[in-house]
This record gives C-alpha cells, sequence and structure tokens, in this order.
C-alpha cells in the first residue's frame, strides 16, 4: 500500500515522503491515526504542488535542523549507571538517558528523534538524533560504571568463579574420557 506521510515517523520516512506499507499498518494504524494519506494519483498532485509553494519554509527549516545538529558536533556523553560485578547494568541505557544528559547540558532535544541500541553493558555506544530528513548527528555515548569500587572489588572472585568452573569442566571432560575408555575396554574384553 502506498501512502503518503503527514509526519515523520522514525524507522519509515519523514513528512511528505511516499513510503510503502503493509496494508493493514495502513489502513488501521497511519491513516486512522492521521500520520497519513493514502497516496491517490490527486493526493500526489497535490502533494507535488504543496512541495512547490514551501521550498522556502522547507529549506528554512533544514537550515534550522543543520544550526541545532552544529550545537551537538563534538559532544560525546558519560552516562552512569548502577552496574554489577561482571559488568551488566541493572536496567539499561536508551533515548531517554540521553535526552536527559543532553538537557543537562542545556540542549534541548526530544527523546523520539534519538535512535540507539539500548546499552545493557558498560562500553561505548551510539545515539543517532534524527533532526530532519537530510540532517543526522551520531553521538557518542559511554557507559560508565557508577559504583567502579564495588565493580573493581567483586571481578577477583568472579575471576576465581570463572577459574573454579574451568577447572571442573576440565575434570568432567577427563572423567567423560575414562569412562568412555572403560567402556571401550568392556566392550573389547
Amino acid at each position: 500500500m502506498e501512502i503518503i506521510l503527514k509526519e515523520d515517523i522514525i524507522g519509515l520516512g519523514y513528512k511528505n515522503d511516499i513510503v510503502n506499507v503493509k496494508s493493514g499498518y495502513g489502513r488501521n494504524y497511519l491513516i486512522p491515526t492521521g500520520k497519513a494519506v493514502i497516496a491517490s494519483a490527486s493526493a500526489k498532485k497535490v502533494l507535488a504542488e504543496n512541495l512547490r509553494q514551501q521550498a522556502n519554509k522547507l529549506a528554512a527549516i533544514k537550515a534550522e535542523a543543520e544550526k541545532r545538529a552544529a550545537a551537538l558536533e563534538g559532544i560525546s556523553l558519560e552516562i552512569a549507571a548502577k552496574v554489577s560485578a561482571t559488568g551488566q547494568l541493572y536496567g539499561s541505557v536508551g533515548a531517554a538517558q540521553v535526552a536527559e544528559e543532553l538537557a543537562a547540558r542545556q540542549i534541548e532535544v526530544d527523546r523520539k528523534i534519538i535512535t540507539m541500541r539500548e546499552a545493557k553493558r558498560i562500553g561505548t555506544y551510539e545515539a543517532v538524533v534524527h533532526f530532519h530528513k537530510e540532517v543526522e548527528v551520531k553521538v557518542p555515548v559511554a557507559v560508565i560504571a557508577e559504583n567502579p569500587e564495588d565493580l573493581d572489588k567483586k571481578a577477583p572472585k568472579e575471576e576465581v568463579k570463572a577459574e573454579t568452573a574451568e577447572a571442573v569442566a576440565a575434570v568432567e571432560v577427563e572423567t567423560e574420557a575414562q569412562a568412555e575408555a572403560e567402556t571401550e575396554a568392556a566392550v573389547e574384553e
């Protein structure tokens, strides 16, 4: 089903884009909520005329988006989160936390225009801020431990547990090998 979007929908398209969607998604969600209209021949003509008339306005909107994007250039974020001894987060870090961190730096960005793979471990991730269909900014996000002293204290215990688990696995392998050897010896007799 071909539709014309009436607003930006991250992952699908931007306002005034003509996109193909499954008919159920279009008829049951996008069109009833006013987010899209069916792309008939007359609707396409109206869209083309509107775009021609709004060319200057669209250029101004893009310039404003580029200005906002320039404010984010060179910014990298550090978000502290509670972590377990293994570096696993309690919960996750996503677009909402990125928006809060940017707001703390006096940069207002709606969390809905931020896409980020949710962070569930300590590490470096990338958030993409979609200001306009042609203007996107990639912001590096470092997820760090809020309680690094707990992480350091418990890490040796985790290493000991891992070493113990490896030793147990080695003993099990040896036991299985001995059992197979005894079985083969019994079969040969």
